[in-house]
């Protein structure tokens, strides 16, 4: 019986009760109070597990969720919600965010998309019109819960943004640029395509980086771009925090991460070029 339960379900968005996921996304259960890597059963979409072949693994074999798509050859899920997210979509736990504007100037260049993800496979996108009131009191919910970590990548402009146009602070933070910062000291490229070639071994396009986000429909590159940028930061983050405590400067890493909605607060009052700290 335990063989006919071991299957991730759907989306990957949810495992068995009896399974458990490290950090690299392999999945283990408990036998009689023991952990051990059985076989695992992989559904895809809405289909019953029974319609699929199970794929059997070595017992100390790793995957993550590319790998897992590659085995029956489809891709990530990413989902396109209009105005709010659905309520219950997303697992407990840290989730990872950005933003897609109009520009660089905040009050300026509106929020079109809010990309997020809990990190077990799939990612959401919300769209806001031009006319958007920003009400989205799920997406608004989640941003704010204070048990929630929210990883991002340059969590200053992100946070700027969601402060202006969803009126949340969206903390605790973790900024996977501040922590490359901190402790990849041995390079000055700190950007998310970098961390992820160099961290992860694994290239992703930036070319829809400057592109129209408030037309009338998204193209899938900028859809599969909107949602790469969420995609690898639950395992940078899980990385970054190993590197920074043997670097022994995680609490510096947090200070930062601390101050982070105030410096966001500062860039909207005016303060975005000046290093209000400086001499002069």
């Amino acid at each position: 019986m335990l063989f006919a339960r071991s299957f991730l379900i759907a989306r990957r968005g949810s495992y068995p009760i009896n399974a458990m996921r490290d950090s690299n996304f392999m999945l283990h259960y408990t036998v009689s109070g023991h952990v051990v890597p059985v076989a695992l059963r992989v559904t895809l979409g809405h289909r019953s597990p029974h319609e699929f072949q199970p794929v059997r693994f070595a017992p100390e074999h790793r995957f993550d969720a590319d790998t897992i798509c590659q085995l029956k050859g489809t891709k990530l899920s990413v989902f396109l919600h209009e105005e709010d997210l659905p309520a219950g979509v997303l697992a407990a736990g840290p989730v990872a965010v950005d933003t897609e504007t109009m520009g660089l100037i905040t009050p300026r260049d509106r929020l079109c998309l809010l990309q997020i993800s809990d990190g077990n496979g799939d990612e959401h996108l919300v769209r806001f019109g031009p006319h958007s009131d920003f009400a989205a009191p799920n997406l608004r919910a989640i941003l704010a819960d204070p048990a929630r970590l929210k990883l991002f990548h340059f969590a200053r402009f992100d946070l700027a943004a969601i402060a202006h146009y969803l009126h949340v602070v969206a903390a605790p933070v973790f900024c996977t640029k501040i922590a490359s910062r901190l402790c990849r000291t041995y390079t000055d490229r700190h950007g998310l395509k970098e961390l992820v070639k160099e961290m992860l071994g694994t290239d992703i396009s930036k070319q829809q980086q400057s592109s129209d986000w408030g037309g009338p429909t998204l193209s899938d590159a900028q859809k599969d771009y909107a949602a790469s940028d969420v995609r690898y930061l639950h395992r940078l983050h899980e990385e970054f925090v190993v590197r920074l405590e043997r670097e022994g400067r995680a609490h510096l890493a947090q200070a930062c991460f601390d101050f982070l909605p105030h410096r966001a607060d500062l860039d909207l009052a005016g303060w975005p070029e000046q290093d209000i700290f400086g001499h002069s």
